[in-house]
């Protein structure tokens, strides 16, 4: 080999890694923090790619997602977001309600942040205004608890007498419980039924509170926005089946695993917005200047399967507002 050659080869040969070592340098590294679980989070995350994806970012290419869960357990999502930010995180994103979006805030200020929560985040702190966030955080809010009342009205379209409506509420989301109290207990009595509060927060509880509803002969259910009741989807789904329990479900997740039906927001719609905000975020806007973005529509789901199951007879009005039949 000629002399020139070889140092030709050896030039590329050393210049090659160092290409390579600066180009994943630049490759941002974004957070995603989930007080849910992996089994759960599937289609927020398709949601999320492909929101990112459309601005320019597509994972494992532009960008890198780095993805925590706490599994419902919400005392572990310090130390996961210590985690991420460990990784040197251009920014992050928050799945999974108020706990994830608490726990990122409390964790940075300086870090962009970028929340999808069930209530106004004015009220809990953790903006200053929904179109001007202010400092590092902004986000999409479902206002999922100003939909109790409806959730409830829709309930009592399909009860034919007065009975118990029981309201299943997680009390580790202690900040947003008041609001949803109010709302279907206002709206259970408006309608002639008899409201009552039952509270899980693990299995132990959760099955003590499904005890307490049976014991009660509860005629329908509400089970209130939370991250620990999505983990549990296939336990609530089937305890509910095994009692026929009329039952209003938030998203349209658990109805498709075979609960009867839910009235909210679009998951996709929602998860889509955080990875759209995310990406400008990376071009260079600053969450400050990103007002939080509110649902453009609700849907109404309802699993026919399932109501022929409970031997429920849908009422041709009440099947005609349906935005998807499941069957």
């Amino acid at each position: 080999m000629k002399r020139r050659e070889f140092i030709t080869l050896f030039g590329a040969a050393t210049t090659w890694p160092l290409a390579a070592l600066a180009q994943q340098e630049v490759t941002p590294v974004v957070g995603y923090l989930s007080s849910r679980s992996a089994s759960v989070d599937g289609p927020m995350l398709t949601a999320f790619r492909q929101g990112l994806a459309e601005v320019g970012y597509v994972d494992g290419r532009e960008v890198r997602i780095e993805v925590r869960f706490a599994d419902g357990q919400y005392d572990r999502l310090p130390a996961l977001m210590r985690e991420l930010i460990a990784l040197r995180v251009a920014a992050v994103t928050t799945g999974g309600g108020l706990p994830s979006a608490a726990a990122a805030k409390a964790a940075t200020a300086t870090i962009p942040i970028v929340f999808n929560i069930a209530d106004d985040p004015v009220r809990l702190g953790l903006v200053e205004s929904l179109s001007r966030p202010g400092r590092n955080i902004t986000g999409v809010s479902s206002f999922q608890t100003v939909l109790v009342e409806k959730q409830i009205g829709l309930l009592g379209e399909l009860l034919h007498n007065p009975t118990t409506i029981a309201l299943l509420i997680d009390p580790q989301m202690r900040e947003i419980e008041e609001s949803q109290l109010a709302g279907a207990q206002k709206a259970a009595v408006a309608l002639g039924h008899n409201p009552i509060v039952v509270r899980a927060h693990d299995d132990a509880t959760l099955e003590t509170a499904f005890a307490d509803i049976i014991e009660r002969k509860c005629g329908a259910l509400l089970i209130s926005a939370s991250p620990f009741f999505l983990t549990r989807t296939k336990r609530l789904v089937e305890t509910v089946a095994r009692h026929a329990l009329l039952t209003m479900y938030w998203r349209r997740e658990l109805v498709e695993a075979g609960g009867l039906m839910s009235y909210g927001s679009s998951t996709f719609e929602l998860y889509h917005q955080t990875g759209v905000y995310i990406g400008r975020i990376l071009k260079g806007e600053k969450p400050e200047n990103l007002p939080v973005v509110q649902p453009a529509k609700f849907e109404l789901v309802l699993n026919l399967k399932t109501a022929k199951a409970f031997g429920l007879e849908i009422p041709p009005t009440f099947l005609a507002r349906v935005d998807e039949v499941i069957e």
